[in-house]
């Protein structure tokens, strides 16, 4: 048996415009109903109205632990105007999920932004910062005691990459490295401030970053090109962030490295999100991908074609949260999707990253939790609903719940609190 320690964190994942449905007040909305992007929210999984049973599952199927997001644009549909209706909804979710035994990890930024900060610049805007620290200082006020995990922004670098460089997000900008960077930029000090903001109103709140981390190979290691593109993309994408949070540096392309005291040591504990890995080869006629392409190897790949690599997340967790750095590190989001609810894939993928996990508690990281993503089939920004990650099926048409033969697996896991070296083959309900 290899167990993990005690008082671990077991649970799953979600996002507000993922999930609750009616999210008329954000910019990813106003972009479904332009046709900006290809696919419509609607009432996705409806559990702005549901979220009592749905907790209640996922504590019958043994979860402790449940990451969601506040929707911001519900919360301050007007600038600086806090609806004390969405703030008791919010109570109410914060509270059921703590009656069923969940750990709230709770998300302030999760891809979507009030329609009123996106047409005023969105995160271009100087004023961006400001306005997220007060988000951030009145959510803290009005859930102190309630809430112990707090992440403020959730995958900054894939935020900036889709809105501003593949230009498939609101605001729909593709090729803008130079729009790309400065949101990056302004994401990082937003996130100091906002953790400053949270501590005052809540000394005893921990506040970390959801990190997106994504192995970034050579596509030949014997290429020099394609090695310095793997550098270049790794350090931008993947140690950015961290070093402007935990040391104050903003290091170009983000800034000078100048140190910014107030933002060095603004993390309390590492969110890690890990899907896949990337093998990049250089080519000099793509500067606006940073002169570089993903080579797609013959190697196994999920419904989305990204390669299925659980030795990524052992390294990432250990490049993130290294052994003997002090730093206490949950997998915020790691998961697989499928076309439909037949689990062929998800039961082996989960106990083979699990497995990755119990290696990196050997090698030394303190890993304190894993959420797995998500804990329902959703509505998936760009590729709408037909990517099911969840452990749990949804029929769009009735709302109905069922959970996979992964969920059950998961069950029997987190029961156990640990591996054991039985084949991989989900269990049955019950």
């Amino acid at each position: 048996m290899r167990r993990f320690p005690e008082g671990f964190l077991w649970g799953s994942a979600t996002a507000s415009h993922q999930v609750e449905g009616d999210n008329q007040g954000n910019d990813w909305w106003a972009a479904e109903q332009a046709g900006r992007v290809p696919h419509r929210s609607g009432q996705a999984c409806d559990q702005l109205n549901r979220y009592s049973e749905d907790f209640a599952l996922f504590a019958e199927l043994g979860q402790n632990a449940h990451r969601f997001s506040l929707e911001w644009s519900r919360i301050e549909p007007t600038p600086g105007s806090f609806d004390p209706q969405a703030i008791a909804h919010y109570r109410r979710v914060i509270e059921t999920a703590r009656s069923n035994g969940l750990e709230p990890l709770v998300t302030l930024h999760h891809f979507t932004n009030p329609r009123w900060l996106a047409e005023g610049g969105g995160w271009l805007h100087r004023e961006a910062i400001s306005r997220f620290e007060r988000f951030a200082r009145e959510m803290a006020r009005a859930y102190r005691g309630l809430v112990r995990y707090w992440i403020t922004i959730n995958e900054p670098g894939v935020y900036a990459s889709q809105g501003w460089v593949v230009g498939v997000w609101p605001p729909n900008r593709p090729n803008d490295i130079p729009g790309a960077l400065r949101v990056l930029r302004q994401m990082a000090l937003a996130h100091g401030r906002a953790y400053h903001a949270i501590h005052a109103e809540d000394p005893d709140a921990r506040v970390g970053v959801a990190h997106h981390w994504r192995i970034f190979d050579p596509a030949d290691p014997r290429r020099r090109g394609d090695r310095l593109i793997a550098a270049v993309r790794n350090r931008l994408m993947n140690q950015a962030f961290p070093v402007a949070i935990r040391r104050g540096r903003l290091i170009p392309p983000l800034g000078n490295a100048r140190v910014i005291p107030w933002l060095a040591n603004t993390e309390d504990w590492v969110g890690l999100n890990y899907y896949t890995r990337e093998r990049d080869r250089f080519d000099p006629r793509l500067p606006h991908r940073l002169f570089g392409r993903e080579m797609f190897a013959d190697v196994e790949r999920n419904h989305l074609r990204w390669e299925i690599y659980p030795e990524g997340l052992y390294r990432a967790l250990l490049a993130i949260a290294p052994p003997g750095s002090g730093a206490e590190v949950i997998v915020t989001e790691n998961g697989v999707p499928e076309p439909d609810d037949q689990d062929r894939v998800r039961p082996t993928y989960l106990v083979r990253h699990l497995e990755a996990c119990h290696r990196a508690i050997e090698a030394g990281v303190r890993l304190r939790g894993y959420c797995y993503w998500s804990s329902l089939d959703n509505f998936e920004w760009a590729e709408g609903f037909e990517p099911r990650f969840g452990l749990v099926y949804v029929d769009y048409t009735t709302q109905t719940r069922t959970p996979k033969p992964s969920a059950y697996l998961y069950r029997d896991i987190i029961r156990r609190n640990g591996l054991t070296p039985t084949p991989r083959r989900a269990p049955e309900a019950g």
